[in-house]
């Protein structure tokens, strides 16, 4: 039997935001057999520990750059600045080196198979790419982790509502598309402090960092748990098995957060139904101790 190919990624990410996009950068290095990440682009965020999208995105920057040099520098692997602003209600695509990047990934015609996007932050620069070159539409499968389940009464969640008008175009613009809901999906991949120190007590440097990221968070807000929930996007392309999915036909985001059926015909995306947490857990707790 022939092993298939490892799949192409780009991953985009607000890598500062919380401490659940670092494992989930890790893990996607440290899984080659399944995935080869070509580029990891920094997304815009705004919150408590930004002062704005730029600098939210800037942070996220000098993040990503943090996780690599512990993975060795991840040889091959492009980071970009991704946009300094929100498409917001003007849906106007943001350019950035991200964005540019994207386009010319999932354009590049040497390289086989499509092109898969992990976006694991607002969708700003996957959004951007889109409408500055639609003609990637096709060429991409984009799995997004944002907003909550079809049935939940809002779609309201932060990479949704900081810039709902891009992760609206995503719904719109007939792109293959995998949605990852958080509540009563993602948030199911749930641990604690004294769980990860003993599955990551292997003492590399990556653990170690991933350690005081996690506790340093829960300490300061207080909390006991916390779902590594951007792991669960990259999960799905490790093992499909792991995330299930049924197909719907995609649904309309309206200005106040919340899905609505729209009238036929529609286009079909994927929404992630639940995670084997457990079998998630345990590959990516094995593949971080095993890091050099």
């Amino acid at each position: 039997m022939t092993t298939p190919s490892p799949l192409r990624v780009v991953l985009d990410t607000d890598t500062f935001n919380e401490v659940d996009d670092q494992f989930a950068l890790a893990y996607l290095c440290l899984s080659p057999d399944r995935l080869r990440l070509e580029a990891v682009h920094a997304a815009p965020f705004t919150n408590a520990r930004s002062s704005g999208p730029a600098d939210g995105m800037e942070k996220s920057y000098r993040e990503i750059h943090r996780v690599l040099a512990l993975l060795g520098g991840a040889a091959g692997i492009r980071v970009c600045r991704g946009a300094t602003a929100y498409i917001g209600a003007a849906g106007r695509p943001v350019e950035s080196e991200a964005v540019r990047d994207l386009i010319a990934r999932a354009l590049d015609d040497t390289r086989p198979g499509p092109l898969h996007v992990l976006g694991i932050a607002a969708a700003t620069n996957l959004a951007s790419a889109i409408l500055l070159a639609p003609e990637i539409i096709p060429r991409v499968r984009l799995v997004w982790l944002g907003g909550h389940p079809l049935a939940w009464p809002t779609a309201h969640e932060f990479n949704l509502q900081q810039d709902v008008r891009a992760a609206q175009i995503l719904f719109e613009c007939g792109v293959p598309l995998t949605l990852v809901p958080c509540k009563n999906v993602a948030e199911h991949l749930r641990t604690t402090i004294p769980e990860l120190r003993g599955r990551l007590a292997s003492g590399n440097g990556l653990c170690a960092f991933l350690q005081r990221r996690f506790a340093e968070f829960l300490t300061l807000r207080n909390l006991r748990s916390k779902p590594l929930w951007d792991v669960v996007a990259g999960a799905l392309l490790v093992n499909p098995g792991w995330v299930p999915v049924e197909t719907v036909p995609s649904p309309r985001l309206t200005d106040d957060e919340r899905w609505e059926s729209a009238p036929p015909p529609r286009h079909a995306i994927a929404v992630a139904t639940g995670i084997n947490r457990d079998a998630i857990f345990a590959d990516l707790c094995r593949k971080l101790a095993a890091a050099p």
